[in-house]
């Protein structure tokens, strides 16, 4: 994965190359042409076609700085929980390249941790701590939307809010995102089984990491959150809410709202499509979205044009800003102005000092420099 040159210049994993990354964009960007086409020339559409005519650009240049502000909540909340001694410019680089790589990856955001991962690594970060972590942020981020539904539709289902809707649209969904939660909960009292046998394959040992890594995580989240730090509460809640407010700001642009809690409760289940595998998550959330906001009585043609302009700033707008922040950090990798990033090659031939899983030239190899008082092994 990790390589160098005989220079010793630090090089990011080949699934991270730009050529690669363009390959990867082609077809989200192919899907959400398909898409647009789909909107503009398909019959039937007439008046979602009519709603994106009519649009108001005031709600839509709102909703872009409100997804920048959801961005800038999850920069918020990364460096408390990955590592407090980070500089604050690294930790925004690596947030926002993440961002950008979800926007080519599914999986509900959990693909851009890759490259987070990656670059903790090369900064000196254990890679078990970076699992544990990952793990935790991803379970932090998620929390609020289930903790959202669960209290929403609860308050849905007892008539405390409204518009009245089914119990199947209100008290089932709140109580599978309890069962979720508690799941969750539980996770943190598993017993870590023992570790694979020295002859074991590479999907016993995936297999053991990964368990390892929930455990962990879980119980890391549990204890993060403890702490109640302002950071990473704010910034959970903002990435959450910022984004609602995103789809909520585009069916102001085409003329009407439904209810904030069907917003709130068809965005948590909606999103849910970006499970499926398919490039970039187009297609699958925005049909999730879709189909839960009007299963909940939202206006199909309204819903539609909304949608799609959440989609567009949604792959858009994390993309443009998330791909500046990726070529900074890219320069960052061998330019000893950035050491929290980092290595830097010095002349030595003891084997010990090598880094693990990284080629080295004759006569040079690949040190790092000494720890600094922002070492990222330190806890949060």
């Amino acid at each position: 994965m990790e390589s160098s040159s005989t220079s010793g210049r630090v090089e990011m994993p080949s699934e991270f190359e730009p050529r690669r990354l363009v390959r990867r964009a082609l077809p989200v960007l192919a899907a959400l042409v398909v898409l647009t086409l789909v909107v503009v020339l398909a019959p039937g559409l007439d008046q979602v076609r009519q709603r994106l005519s009519g649009a108001r650009p005031g709600w839509l240049v709102l909703a872009v700085l409100l997804e920048f502000l959801s961005g800038a909540s999850y920069v918020l909340m990364f460096r408390p929980i990955f590592s407090r001694r980070m500089s604050w410019r690294a930790s925004s680089e690596i947030a926002w390249s993440e961002l950008a790589m979800s926007s080519l990856v599914p999986a509900s955001g959990a693909g851009g941790l890759a490259l987070g991962a990656w670059i903790l690594r090369q900064a000196g970060m254990p890679a078990d701590q970076i699992a544990r972590r990952s793990v935790a942020f991803f379970l932090i981020k998620s929390s609020v939307n289930f903790i959202a539904v669960a209290v929403i539709g609860a308050l849905m289902a007892v008539g405390l809010v409204g518009p009245h809707r089914s119990l199947w649209l209100t008290a089932v969904p709140a109580a599978a995102s309890l069962l979720v939660i508690g799941g969750v909960l539980w996770a943190r009292r598993l017993r870590r089984g023992s570790d694979p046998a020295p002859g074991a394959g590479r999907l016993s040992k995936a297999l053991a990491k990964t368990r390892d890594a929930l455990i962990g995580g879980t119980a890391e989240a549990i204890e993060i959150l403890r702490k109640r730090d302002p950071l990473v509460i704010i910034g959970a809640v903002g990435y959450w809410a910022f984004d609602n407010a995103v789809l909520w700001a585009t069916y102001h642009s085409f003329g009407h709202v439904p209810a904030l809690s069907i917003v709130l409760m068809g965005y948590l289940i909606g999103q849910l499509g970006g499970l499926l595998p398919l490039p970039g998550g187009v297609g699958g959330v925005d049909g999730g979205l879709i189909g839960t906001l009007v299963v909940y009585g939202a206006p199909a043609a309204v819903t539609t044009a909304a949608v799609f302009a959440y989609r567009l700033i949604l792959f858009w707008l994390p993309l443009l800003v998330g791909g500046i922040a990726f070529v900074l950090l890219r320069r960052g990798l061998n330019n000893p102005q950035r050491p929290e990033l980092c290595s830097v090659p010095a002349a030595t031939s003891n084997p010990a000092s090598r880094l693990p899983g990284r080629a080295a030239g004759p006569d040079v190899d690949v040190v790092r420099l000494p720890a600094l008082p922002g070492h990222l092994e330190d806890p949060p």
